[in-house]
């Protein structure tokens, strides 16, 4: 598996938020930003989409939690009252690139635990991220992004 360690900055994000289980609605989350981005003409081959679960379904009920599907924006771009606006925190992430297959992602979360622990890292305490870059969305792989800090 491809793992690498990236300081990401801090992002400017406009974001859908999905709010129930985790699963298919995350992907209608991620399809409506990207019909507002594609009317705003946001999407190249530059863009940044994130998806970011902002909780953990072991500890939140299926119904309680938040998905955000976000498009990262330039600082300068003007407010728009017909999307949510945010900010995340950059830091330092565990990436791994993977096919955006439910058989791939298992497969990562099985080695990036065992990675962090061997390597003298811990998950930090901020969203872990789905990262997709220009061509990373047509030919379905992904990012997985996990914040983490020193032991």
């Amino acid at each position: 598996m491809n793992i690498k360690i990236e300081t990401l900055p801090k992002y400017r994000i406009a974001y859908v938020r999905q709010v129930g289980p985790y699963g298919p609605a995350n992907s209608q989350a991620m399809e409506k930003l990207k019909q507002w981005a594609k009317g705003k003409e946001l999407l190249t081959e530059s863009t940044i989409l994130l998806g970011v679960p902002q909780d953990n379904p072991e500890t939140t009920k299926p119904e309680n939690c938040r998905y955000d599907a976000c498009i990262v924006i330039a600082k300068d771009y003007p407010d728009d009252d017909s999307i949510c606006e945010g900010q995340l925190d950059g830091g330092t992430y565990i990436i791994c690139k993977i096919k955006h297959t439910a058989k791939a992602i298992e497969r990562a979360w099985n080695e990036i635990f065992p990675y962090l622990h061997n390597n003298g890292y811990q998950m930090d305490n901020k969203p872990i991220l789905e990262r997709y870059i220009g061509e990373m969305l047509i030919n379905d792989f992904c990012e997985i992004c996990v914040p983490i800090k020193p032991v």
